[in-house]
Formats: C-alpha cells, structure tokens, sequence
C-alpha cells in the first residue's frame, strides 16, 4: 500500500462511524418458567464504539519501520569464490534489502543473512524475470527489481557465491552488468523510535493481560496450539499486521486495510512461529517467513474488512497448523481468546480482560452492525487478528477495530463470502486421540492423603502415538505420578495426586495433559481436600439455608447462576449431624431442569464435581431424612 493510499486510509478512518443496530444488549436467557426462578438476567448498555483501525497512527496499520535509499553493488571478483558486503542500522529491529538489479552466471546465487547466521534467504536471479528457480520468497513493490525476504535484527550480510572455479574476466562482468546492485532497503524502527510512535493504547482496556503464547503451553495447551497458525505481516517493507491460515488448503485471512489489493499482497511477508522461547523471556527465534501468493477475495474496511489470499511456499507454514471457521452469531458472555502480534512483538494471546487467572475474555456485544464487540486487549499490528470461540476453538470474528470495547467482523458474515473457496472442514483421517479420566474427582483428608484415577486415551484418527502424561494446576504441597508415564494412545496409565498437611481445603481443579507426538490434548480432575473441623471451606461461593424432612431447596438463593465457559463445578454439602441430605447440580436444558450430577451418600455430608459446558445451573439439596441447617459451598467454571 503507497504512502498516500495510507493517508486516504486515515482520513477514512477518522470520518467513518459504525452504524450500531442497538444501543442497549440483553444477555441471551432461557426460557425458564417464573415459578422455577428467582431472577432473570439484566440489560446491559453498550457504548458507541469509535471506528477506528487498532492501533493505527494515522495509515490504517501500524508503522513498523522506514525505506532508505541506498547505492550498494556487489560485483564478481578476479578470483576467490564469494564476496560480501553489509547493511547496518545500529539497533533496527529488522532489515530488508530491495536488488534493483540482480544478474548471475549459471549456477551462482546470492545470499541475504542476518549477522548471526540463523536466517539465510537465497536467490539465483531475479525471480520477478523468472529466474529463481528454487530460491527463498520475495516480495515487489512497484519498480523495477524485487526485495528479499526480511532478516530480524540490525545487519543484512549480502553475498555473491560463485560455483564455478578459475579466475575470471571480474571488469568484463561488471559492464555487462553482472553482480547485485541494492538501490534501498527498508528497516525496523529501533526500540526507542517505536516507543516514541506509540498510539494512545485506546485498545488496551484496562490492565494489559496479554503474555508469550509459550506461557499457555501447559496451561492452556488448545489455546497454545491454535495460536500456531497465526502468522506477522510486513506490508511494503514498513507497516505490520496479523494474518493466519483458514480451512485445509493454502488459504490465509487479514483485513483489508491491511491488504487492499494484488499489489500490496505482492508486497507483503508473512513470518509464523515468531514466539518468545521462554514466558517473558524476549526472546524470539526466527520463525519461517513466506512471500505472498494469489489475492482471491476482499471487502473494504467500511463493509466487512476482509482479505483472502494464498502464500508463495505453502509447504513450508502446513507444519503450523490452521483455524477453522465457526459461522454462527456469538453469544452474550461466551469465552474468547485471541492470538496476534500486537505493538509488531512477538505472539501473545490475549485470553484474560484484566490479570491472570482473572475474568477471562467474553462476548460484551453480540452485534453492533456487522461487528461483534469484545474487551480482550488488542494494540497496533492486532488488525487481522482471528477472535476464537473457547468452546469450539475455532474463529467466531476477525478483528479489525479498536475503542474498549474492540471490535471483530463477524466470522458469519465473511464465512457467508468466502464459503466456496476454502475447505472449513477438519480432517478426520489425522492422527489423533482423546483422553478421560475415571473416577473425574476424588476426595483426600486435611492433613495429607492419597487419591487415585484412571487416565485412558482413544485413538480417534490415523495412527497410534507416544503420548506422555504430566499435571498442572496442583494446589501447594500436592505432587503427581503416573504409572507408566507414558503409552501408546490407546492405552491407559494411573494418576496418584498426593496431598500433605501444607495442602489447603478446598476444590482443586487439576489439568491432566496427555502431550502426543502429533497432538496434546487434556482433561480435568477435581481433587477436593477436606477441612479439619467439618464444614465446606474454601470455596467461592458459600450459601446457607435450612429444611424439613423430604423437602428440596434449591441455590444460589432459590434461582440460578450463568458459566458463559465450559469447565469444572465443585460443590461441597455440609448438613446436620445424624440426618441424610442429598445433593444434586442441575443444568437448564432449554425446557426443564435435567440433573448433570449427583451426590447421594447415606450421611449428612457430600460432595461432587462435574465438567460441563456454558449454561444456566442450579443446586437442589434435599433431606432424606431429617432437618435443620445446611451449608453449601461451590465452584463455577
């Protein structure tokens, strides 16, 4: 995209407004009978939200770096078989050098490498004339000549390897234009330089809770891997954005005002797998950069903001993996994460709206216009960035707007575009497995115990895999062990989770990992540490009430509580001496209330645990025999 296409952009940018359908949203209830409630779900006024493109300074995406005009050639030597010449910019986060002239003999071929080597693109000729056959991608940018594949870091090594030996007539070459000639190269603003260029971070909302993608890896090992297929654009050498892979084939998404055109796709570089090695660590490897292939499909920012296009080398990025699209309206309150290489940094997901392990991101808008609004923390190079739904994992809204709330074209209305040119259906013949656990809660003693289960996988596509099994989530003075630590999928291992007196009361919610050699997959155990003088201890919520004989009560308060995720419950029952009460979690099924889980034991005391998916529950206690008083203690996903 020129520059003066990016002031237009701006000018767009600063005039347009969202047309919103609705000031006021009502969160999604059920239908449940009045009898059977003691509440219903409250309205909720939106905010007008601003339209503006995430992060922008002005040209629609975020500015990464500058163009430098440049008089540099390389020429064949008398002797010797290659020679060498550098770009350096002190400090650049990157550099990328544009040949405007690129002529070799048969056989001999040029390199571009960072100055620590781990990055080499190689080139035989100029493929804009045909002549890279088997070279690295590239990228055009309307004149004469092609740029090389960007390096990160501060220097670009240009070398001119010969394959052919003896010496040679160097001055003959040189007037028949032999050699490289590097005309302007375009590089990375320094650390400093971005900070000072840093936009008002009005797409931040609140505290920023974004972190490495690597530091989800165990906690969070589906969010970890689908963030895998995101990749960082580089549009014309100095601008940045997020794009990702959709569907089976060589498909990729961004926005439109990140790639308006042929043109600028030609003029774009796509680098997947640029994380953090380590949590907050800044450390990034090299990743695998890919030029841009065939532009199939746009819509402009003021409709729905949508590129969809092909890379140069799809082989090399299929290793990362791909999204699939879930075309349906989001809903009100439903779990999202989003993957993005905000501020041009490395990966992160943003899964939580404030701190870790806080109120996780959700639905805020259902539908603002074609937008779906969203209070997950975005920046400048978020543009293109897919919004997934936790639930299926898949991408429910592209984002491309930012104001607190952000906002994300629903992925609905671009599927209903896009549908007949990608393949949204995941293969079944893979290599895959799923993994359980029985019993899927034990109970330990305060003071230190033991609690036992059995951890099974099954094959579900493809071939069979070594799987080796690990726990997260284990509360303080807990340990885990299996036995074996590894199998074949298909096979089964057995979980002992060991507590001591350091080990608090409570429900814990312990992630059990099975981390095949194609895929991870995880599942959930709930061990629950009783307390030293009785009573339900440690819990989120406690209520209390009391009943006669044969009767039922039902919480929180004679109603009901919303999980807009999936996850784990943990109850705790703690009725009166020499009585039997029973405890029971209901989930509304759209018509009735239908029981999901149950403890039943012949004392006063239960307790229970289940994984459920989103939606309306209750606790009903009820006395079998006996009465009086009763505490209830529990846990919501």
């Amino acid at each position: 995209m020129s520059h003066s296409r990016w002031r237009a952009a701006a000018k767009a940018l600063t005039t347009a407004l969202i047309t919103a359908s609705s000031a006021v949203l009502v969160a999604a209830a059920p239908a449940i009978p009045a009898s059977a409630l003691a509440q219903t779900p409250a309205a909720v006024t939106v905010p007008a939200a601003p339209a503006q493109a995430t992060g922008t300074t002005g040209r629609g995406v975020s500015p990464a770096g500058e163009e430098v005009a440049s008089d540099v050639s390389l020429r064949y030597g008398r002797s010797g078989s290659s020679w060498r010449t550098e770009i350096s910019r002190p400090g650049s986060r990157y550099v990328k050098v544009h040949f405007s002239s690129l002529v070799l003999l048969p056989g001999d071929y040029v390199t571009v490498a960072g100055a620590d080597g781990r990055e080499r693109h190689t080139y035989f000729g100029d493929p804009t004339t045909g002549r890279n056959t088997g070279g690295s991608g590239h990228t055009t940018h309307g004149r004469a000549g092609f740029a090389a594949l960007s390096v990160d870091g501060d220097t670009a090594v240009i070398t001119l390897h010969a394959t052919g030996a003896g010496p040679r007539d160097a001055a003959r070459l040189a007037r028949q234009g032999f050699g490289a000639r590097v005309d302007r190269y375009y590089r990375g603003y320094t650390a400093d330089e971005a900070a000072a260029l840093a936009p008002q971070a009005f797409s931040v909302c609140g505290t920023d809770a974004r972190r490495d993608v690597v530091c989800y890896r165990d906690s969070h090992p589906t969010e970890y891997a689908r963030s895998r297929a995101v990749a960082r654009q580089l549009l014309d050498g100095v601008g940045h954005c997020t794009a990702w892979r959709v569907g089976n084939t060589n498909r990729m998404l961004t926005n439109n005002h990140c790639m308006e055109s042929a043109a600028d796709l030609a003029a774009s570089e796509f680098q997947f797998d640029y994380d953090c090695a380590t949590c907050g660590g800044n450390n990034p490897g090299a990743g695998t950069k890919v030029g841009g292939g065939q532009f199939l499909k746009t819509s402009g920012l003021n409709a729905l903001d949508y590129t969809l296009f092909t890379v140069s080398d799809f082989a090399a990025v299929q290793q990362f993996g791909t999204l699939y699209l879930d075309p349906r309206p989001p809903v009100a309150g439903e779990r999202i994460y989003i993957p993005g290489h905000g501020d041009t940094r490395p990966k992160r997901l943003s899964l939580f709206e404030e701190t870790q392990g806080g109120a996780t991101c959700k639905i805020d808008v259902v539908s603002s216009g074609v937008n779906t609004g969203y209070r997950c923390d975005t920046s400048g190079g978020n543009s293109g960035s897919p919004v997934l739904a936790a639930s299926s994992h898949r991408v429910i809204a592209l984002h491309h707007l930012g104001g607190c709330p952000n906002w994300g074209t629903r992925i609905t209305e671009v599927y209903n575009e896009i549908s007949s040119m990608i393949d949204n259906t995941p293969p079944t013949g893979g290599d895959d497995f799923s993994v359980g656990v029985s019993p899927s809660g034990g109970t330990v003693p305060a003071g230190g115990g033991s609690a036992t289960a059995t951890v099974s996988t099954t094959v579900t596509g493809g071939n069979a895999q070594q799987v080796n099994f690990s726990a997260t989530g284990l509360p303080a003075g807990a340990t885990a062990s299996f036995a074996p630590p590894s199998t074949q999928s298909g096979g089964s291992s057995t979980l002992t989770l060991t507590t001591t007196a350091q080990t608090p009361a409570g429900a814990h919610q312990i992630t059990v990992v099975a981390a095949g050699s194609a895929v991870t997959r995880n599942t959930v155990f709930t061990l629950t540490v009783g307390t030293t003088g009785g009573g339900c201890a440690g819990f989120e919520t406690t209520k209390t009430g009391t009943l006669a004989s044969g009767a039922s009560g039902y919480q929180p308060d004679g109603g009901y509580f919303q999980t807009t995720v999936s996850g784990a419950h943990q109850a705790c029952l703690d009725g009166p001496d020499g009585t039997d009460y029973d405890l029971y979690l209901q989930r509304w099924n759209g018509s009735s209330w239908a029981t999901v889980a149950q403890s039943a034991g012949s004392g006063p005391d239960e307790q229970l645990s289940h994984t459920g998916a989103a939606g309306y529950y209750r606790y009903r206690v009820h006395a079998y025999s006996g009465s009086g008083g009763y505490t209830l203690g529990y846990n919501a996903p």
